[in-house]
């Protein structure tokens, strides 16, 4: 299998075309229209539009929202009685669903949506695909983004209800579920049902960008995640021209641990992204890349990444991007233990308080583990502050992962001011807490599970048998991390079970073959299996 998905990775990047210019003839797209997947979404618009529109919905599927915005203006242009073709810039304006929309993108999609109704669809489906979308923008001001996601969830239930026989109506009802689904159900029931809609349509629609980019999104997860290998094989090859098509794989293989595949996918992705002039999906593309890197030991490449990321200037509003600039150099120091460097992290003013968080909990940890107490309690103090805004601005699910991150802060605080007991117990219930929920589709993983923490932790204490538990439960879950293998392997160590602890250390030799780490404690597995 793992020679399958690299044959099928490696073909991506060496056949990826540039990605296509702007809007321009029709006829000129034909050949361009083929590296983005087949998609019809019947209207009662003029052949042009419908063509164009239908072009549009190929970007859309693929997350490319500035060219489709773009194709359902030029739908307008054809055809300016096409009312579904608003509700297709409106749904363009929506940008990643699984983020709150753009601030200045709400006023710009509730006018797209007035447009359409005024304007009049031709039928009673398209009226009802464009009531169903003004949910999201209608009363933005005064009805959370939360509520007004679940209230676009049961309109989508009631659209594809009633219209069985319409595949697109069942694509977006299934992506919907994913989006509106609660990161605290481990049944992943919604996740399941919206994969169970997709699977007979991609066997219908073999060549949808949106069935197998759905599948990837509703997979994503630690229990259902090699579920998704078939739609992250195929993705890319459905639509090569698109970054977000090349780079949706890498969430399937960071869930089950193959961060080489990760690394050549997102490789494509940059590269299409950088041809496309499209900021938010390179970078977005290479934390994926700092990620996979740093769990090979392949820390050169990851800083050079990390330095790439720091000199580019992505717009404010952009939320994925800001989520890497800050993520990036935080994950670079975490992950390898570089508690000074952590510490001595600057904090990027930014819109959106959980991407600030990012660069406080890393600074909390790092001066609390480099011996600084005073200055770890001022930083856990501003991720409380970060958290309470967020709950005011009923952001609830950032709320809770900076509710995480102030815990194991001051679990680790505690620590360094010598209360072992009080700081065990509170890094076992940040694990706990953190376990009880879901990462975002915008990060690979936080820089460091907790219950990883918790198991060095653990460890310093002398409490092997407890943290070899922890160790292997975080592997379980987030398998082929780096510092998982360190940890146990070092538990086992301790505990005197010198054929585990060697057996544990050869797996990490082994994934990082292609290593160029200077980490310590890669050095010292190395030595411990050559003396065992």
């Amino acid at each position: 299998m793992r020679e399958l998905l690299l044959a099928v990775t490696v073909a991506a990047v060496t056949t990826l075309a540039p990605c296509a210019p702007g809007i321009a003839q029709d006829n000129a797209k034909d050949d361009a229209d083929q590296k983005f997947g087949t998609v019809h979404f019947a209207t009662s618009c003029n052949e042009t539009a419908q063509r164009r529109f239908d072009r549009a919905m190929r970007y859309q599927h693929s997350f490319w929202y500035t060219e489709s915005g773009e194709i359902y203006r030029e739908a307008l242009k054809a055809d300016p009685e096409c009312a579904i073709a608003y509700w297709g810039v409106a749904l363009s304006l929506l940008n990643n669903p699984h983020s709150p929309i753009p601030a200045p993108n709400l006023p710009l999609g509730l006018a797209a949506i007035e447009k359409a109704k005024a304007t009049g669809a031709k039928t009673a489906r398209e009226r009802d695909y464009i009531d169903a979308l003004a949910v999201m923008y209608v009363d933005y001001d005064k009805t959370p983004h939360q509520a007004r996601v679940q209230s676009y969830l049961k309109a989508m239930e009631a659209l594809a209800a009633k219209y069985p026989d319409d595949d697109e109506a069942q694509i977006f009802y299934a992506i919907t579920l994913n989006v509106a689904a609660s990161p605290a159900d481990k049944t992943y029931a919604n996740q399941l049902k919206g994969a169970a809609i997709l699977e007979p349509i991609w066997q219908r629609q073999p060549q949808h960008p949106g069935v197998a980019h759905y599948l990837i999104h509703l997979y994503d997860y630690p229990a259902i995640a090699a579920k998704g290998l078939p739609a992250a094989l195929r993705y890319s090859k459905i639509a090569p021209n698109a970054p977000h098509a090349q780079h949706m794989p890498s969430h399937i293989f960071t869930r089950v641990g193959y961060w080489k595949e990760s690394i050549t996918a997102n490789t494509a992705s940059v590269v299409a992204a950088k041809a496309g002039n499209e900021l938010g999906d390179q970078l977005h593309g290479q934390d994926y890349m700092v990620y996979a890197c740093l769990q090979l030991g392949r820390d050169k490449e990851a800083r050079a990444l990390v330095d790439e990321i720091a000199t580019l200037q992505p717009d404010p509003d952009a939320y994925g991007a800001a989520f890497s600039q800050a993520a990036s150099p935080a994950r670079y120091a975490v992950e390898r233990g570089d508690w000074a460097g952590a510490a001595n992290l600057q904090v990027k003013p930014s819109k959106f308080p959980h991407v600030m968080a990012i660069t406080y909990f890393a600074r909390a940890v790092g001066e609390a583990r480099s011996g600084n107490p005073a200055a770890a309690r001022v930083d856990a103090a501003k991720l409380a502050e970060l958290r309470d805004k967020l709950r005011e601005a009923k952001n609830d699910y950032w709320a809770g992962q900076v509710d995480v991150q102030e815990q194991v802060a001051s679990a680790w605080i505690l620590y360094a001011d010598g209360k072992y007991d009080d700081a065990l117990k509170a890094m076992s219930a940040a694990a706990d807490a953190e376990d009880k929920t879901e990462k975002a589709p915008v990060t690979p993983g936080p820089l460091a599970p907790a219950r990883e923490l918790y198991g060095f932790m653990l460890l310093d204490r002398g409490m092997a048998k407890e943290a070899l538990a922890a160790f292997e439960a975080t592997m379980a879950k987030e398998p082929n991390r780096f510092n998982g293998y360190v940890g146990a392997a070092k538990a086992a160590q301790a505990l005197g079970d010198t054929a585990k602890a060697k057996a544990t250390y050869e797996k990490l030799v082994a994934l990082t073959a292609d290593s160029n780490s200077e980490r310590p404690t890669l050095a010292a597995a190395r030595t411990f299996i050559a003396s065992n």
